[in-house]
């Protein structure tokens, strides 16, 4: 069978089940005999061996195959979860993940035969069970890959062909002879799966599949409906109208795994006097809908035994939502056309059925945009889902005790921003378990607790998520950090002296800058802060820490919700239209001339108790500075984090829905824009990028 259309589902449903078996093997280390979690791992490793086995990747069938029955013998009571098992399972884990990498890139499981892991779980097996489950573990391989037809198959010969059982009714005679007029041949099947068989409607479904070409399924027993919600045992049987031979559609069954046997005789019609009894219904029809030999609709009912009853959940594939999405932003381009027209000429005159119209518009490209926005969201515990595993490991290899608490899982992000956001934050809790946290004897001589803790917190402040990856160690040290700085000649000595704690700990985001004494496959390759703060600053946010020395340090991560369509201040500088993101805006001042104070010759304002450096836009994006025509400047104040900037323009246009555009890869050149949006009247207005011009 052409297994390949199911390939994107059995990537996404195996990860899904390998990250449940990493979470609750974590809690099976902490909690051995929690029964509910030794049921959830057997439940998830079972389905995860039937899906690989139906894809046919059988080297991630056997594997999963062998942890299988450490989780079986775990749940009879035959074994125990102790260090040694949890880090061979975490071992069997990690090449499962390696598989699912090669089918995602190749298509094909790879060569890997994991035999390593394969004996040491077996040799664990042995030790503890005493010899008796380690020959069940090698049963079931001989019998999946090497024997399969000899799973028990049917039942007593009277059995066999049971598609004598199945009630006919008048309709179905007709139809049957009409049929055999045609010269069509009738066929009675029965088939019979391996009772090793996890997923049997979805078997039965692919057995229909097999023949579905070749003929027409005038009735089976039991119905379509009872294989659909898995309501039988190991065989079913049906009546099949078609032109094939017997040879050739049982060929096609016997292709389908799993199957045992297949039973194929000429089905003898019977008389319509000798089914008049059955006309008292043995299986009612659902009221307005009879049973009918119809091809297409008894075809499309084993059909659905692929899809999950009672999910609430969709995939779509992130390509249609880029292609709507820019749909989306198309109409508000339209709309913003229709606004631009109306400040003309036509809103001089009666244009009340006019303005009507964009304001319904309006209404639509927003709740649309809303709707695909809430498409496009994704929890961000699909990233930080892996990280308690990633600790665990590092506790280990770092020889150091620590646990991660994480709150705002459910907090949600754009796709594209959850796509990319996983790295940095990796870097972050790596540095923090290695730089942040003390040694366990040097946080007991400091009188804190031996073990130390690391925090994700991820909540959404407005048009911005914010994530905090904090840690209670010996925070950073800021003399460390400067002798660094002066020794690798990022700053001089005179500079360090004017130089305050947080600028010290902003050299820490500098390219190839790093404090460690030694070179570590954790940390300490000076390629940590600098490519977290690249990506971030990338995807349109901005990353500040703080610390504490001997409580512990803080890296704040600020993003966009959404990277496609935004708020933004339309603003002028000379004869240009620019747009500020409205997330990063602190506000806007009206400031008299004479307020200028310099700071080290560096214009600055005092505002509400903070000095505010301005930067003079004319004078950054190289514009001639306009004939001053009042005594006031109009500043819009940008924030980062903490800092805080203020941009002098020369006009305000108000706010406006703005749809981001990329620059294309041609213009590379300058970082101090974003991106571009269009104007309603088809002007293209470049959209700053404050973090840069902070």
């Amino acid at each position: 069978m052409d297994t390949s259309q199911y390939l994107d589902l059995f990537i996404d449903e195996t990860k899904e089940h390998l990250q449940t078996l990493n979470e609750h093997i974590l809690v099976l280390e902490k909690e051995p005999e929690n029964e509910d979690t030794i049921n959830e791992i057997f439940r998830a490793a079972h389905t995860l061996k039937g899906m690989s086995g139906t894809m046919g990747f059988s080297r991630m069938q056997r594997l999963t195959h062998d942890l299988e029955n450490v989780f079986s013998e775990i749940r009879n009571g035959n074994m125990k979860a102790n260090a040694k098992l949890i880090d061979v399972l975490f071992r069997g884990l990690d090449a499962l993940e390696q598989y699912l990498d090669v089918i995602s890139s190749e298509g094909n499981e790879g060569t890997e035969d994991n035999e390593d892991i394969i004996h040491d779980l077996n040799v664990l097996v042995e030790e503890q069970s005493g010899g008796n489950a380690g020959t069940q573990t090698e049963a079931p391989k001989q019998e999946e890959q090497k024997e399969p037809v000899k799973e028990k198959t049917a039942a007593p010969s009277s059995d066999k062909c049971k598609y004598e059982q199945i009630p006919i009714s008048e309709y179905e005679i007709s139809a049957m002879r009409t049929a055999k007029d045609e010269g069509k041949n009738i066929f009675g099947i029965t088939v019979y799966l391996q009772e090793s068989c996890i997923l049997k409607s979805a078997r039965a479904f692919l057995v229909f599949k097999s023949v579905e070409n070749k003929g027409e399924l005038v009735k089976s027993i039991p119905t379509t409906e009872q294989i659909e919600d898995e309501e039988f045992d190991f065989d079913f049987s049906w009546i099949l109208a078609t032109s094939d031979t017997k040879e050739n559609v049982k060929k096609l069954i016997m292709n389908v795994s799993e199957v045992a046997a297949v039973y194929i005789d000429d089905y003898e019609i019977p008389a319509v006097e000798k089914t008049e009894p059955l006309k008292v219904e043995v299986e009612k029809p659902k009221a307005g809908k009879p049973e009918t030999p119809d091809k297409k609709e008894e075809q499309d009912k084993p059909k659905k035994a692929k899809a999950k009853v009672g999910s609430r959940s969709v995939r779509v594939d992130i390509d249609k939502l880029d292609v709507l999405m820019n749909l989306v932003s198309e109409l508000i381009i339209a709309k913003n056309g229709l606004v631009s027209a109306s400040s003309g000429e036509m809103a001089s005159g009666n244009s009340q059925t006019f303005h009507e119209q964009i304001e319904y518009l309006e209404r639509i490209t927003t709740n649309l945009h809303e709707s695909v926005m809430k498409v496009r969201m994704v929890p961000i515990d699909s990233v930080v889902n892996r990280f308690p595993r990633m600790i665990r490991d590092l506790n280990r290899k770092l020889n150091k005790k620590m646990e991660l608490y994480m709150t705002g899982e459910e907090t949600e992000l754009d796709r594209t921003v959850i796509d990319e956001i996983g790295d940095p934050l990796m870097h972050l809790l790596r540095n923090s378990a290695d730089h942040g946290l003390e040694s366990n004897e040097e946080r007991v001589r400091l009188g804190k607790p031996e073990v130390g803790s690391i925090f994700l917190d991820a909540y959404q402040d407005g048009n911005n998520v914010i994530i905090d990856v904090r840690d209670d160690g010996a925070g950073i040290d800021v003399e460390k950090v400067k002798n660094k700085a002066i020794e690798k000649g990022t700053i001089t000595e005179k500079q360090a002296e004017t130089m305050a704690d947080k600028d010290f700990i902003d050299l820490l985001f500098k390219p190839s800058f790093s404090t460690a004494d030694k070179i570590t496959d954790v940390s300490g390759r000076g390629v940590g802060l600098d490519v977290v703060k690249t990506k971030i600053e990338a995807l349109g946010g901005s990353i500040s820490a703080k610390t504490v020395a001997g409580e512990g340090s803080t890296f704040t991560i600020q993003l966009p919700l959404t990277l496609a369509i935004i708020q933004a201040l339309m603003v002028e500088v000379g004869s240009e239209k620019y747009a500020i993101p409205l997330g990063n805006i602190n506000g806007i001042e009206d400031i008299p001339k004479e307020d200028i104070c310099y700071v080290q010759s560096k214009e600055v304002i005092h505002l509400r108790g903070s000095v505010i450096p301005i930067i003079r836009l004319h004078e950054v994006l190289d514009m001639e500075e306009p004939e001053p025509d009042s005594n006031s400047l109009i500043v819009v104040v940008i924030k980062k984090g903490e800092q805080q900037v203020g941009l002098v323009i020369d006009n305000l246009l108000g706010q406006q829905e703005t749809v981001i555009k990329s620059l294309g890869r041609h213009i590379t050149n300058n970082k101090l824009f974003s991106g571009a949006t269009i104007l309603g009247d088809g002007e293209v207005a470049l959209i700053l990028d404050t973090n840069t011009l902070i």
